[in-house]
């Protein structure tokens, strides 16, 4: 990435911003993806599940709340899209403990909806877009 915490850029760019956001945190497994609907959360992990080589189709979770991608060396990856949660309880019906404990890459959208039960550690990365250009930032 340019800066240590921000980066700017075009969809055409996305595979190579997902490949750095990962090599920028290489030991973090839990990703929450922050930002306005149609700013490009679902487009970012689908790059990020293919750099990761994903055998599978990755979209968004809406409906299913999650999505479980294997990788060509046999790994898990879950991808959740939390938009539809009514109440915080909802999290642990699905047993998102299971998931985000299981030292697989998890990567989550809407985590707004579930803030308080994201582990230590989580990554956060925010996302906005101003004129046809997406702005990444990490955070705390």
């Amino acid at each position: 990435m340019t800066g240590v915490f921000e980066e700017k850029f075009t969809e055409e760019r996305i595979g190579d911003v997902a490949r750095e956001l990962l090599e920028l945190k290489p030991d973090c497994r839990i990703f929450a993806f922050y930002g306005a609907m149609g700013v490009g959360k679902t487009t970012l992990i689908k790059a990020i599940c293919r750099h990761l080589k994903t055998t599978d189709t990755v979209g968004s979770p809406t409906f299913s709340i999650i999505n479980q991608y294997l990788t060509n060396n046999g790994s898990s990856l879950y991808h959740f899209d939390f938009y539809r949660l009514n109440k915080i309880e909802e999290a642990f019906d699905i047993g998102y403990e299971d998931y985000f404990y299981s030292g697989n890459y998890c990567f989550i959208e809407w985590p707004e909806k579930i803030e308080k039960l994201l582990p230590p550690g989580t990554c956060k990365v925010f996302l906005k877009e101003i004129d046809g250009i997406r702005h990444l930032q990490l955070g705390d």
